[in-house]
């Protein structure tokens, strides 16, 4: 049971260091874009939109912290809002060009750091990493 402990208190560890340095590189994509507010950003990309009840179920944050965020986003002209087609009341939540343009820039950026940390990796390691990540995942 000692090495379980040792390798959960391992994970444990090094995926706050990650989340570390996801905090940081997404400061450096904008000055003023938090990990959330970018992740933010990501999600509504990859749904092609998306409302902010949405965006507060998915992140599991209150309707005001995301409608701050939200408001942020909008004030650095990154996001888009558009009634939503099938409850006028709704509005849904895209990214501006100015917002795809930073996705595709971080999109970039991620890929030459995660291409270069791999470089020593097997395809077999990588493969096994991709599986065990989207299991982790799956927990949820």
């Amino acid at each position: 049971m000692a090495a379980r402990d040792a390798s959960i208190d391992t994970i444990q560890r090094e995926l706050t260091a990650f989340a570390r340095r996801a905090r940081h590189k997404a400061s450096q994509l904008h000055p003023e874009l938090s990990l959330v507010t970018y992740s933010m950003l990501d999600l509504m990309y990859e749904r092609g939109g998306c409302r902010a009840a949405d965006l507060a179920a998915h992140f599991l944050l209150d309707k005001s912290t995301v409608s701050r965020q939200v408001g942020a986003l909008e004030k650095l002209g990154l996001v888009d809002r558009e009634t939503d087609p099938e409850d006028h009341r709704g509005q849904i939540l895209r990214p501006s060009e100015a917002g795809l343009l930073l996705l595709r820039e971080a999109y970039e950026m991620r890929r030459r750091s995660f291409t270069e940390r791999f470089t020593g990796w097997s395809d077999e390691d990588l493969a096994d990493l991709a599986r065990h990540l989207v299991r982790y995942g799956e927990a949820d």
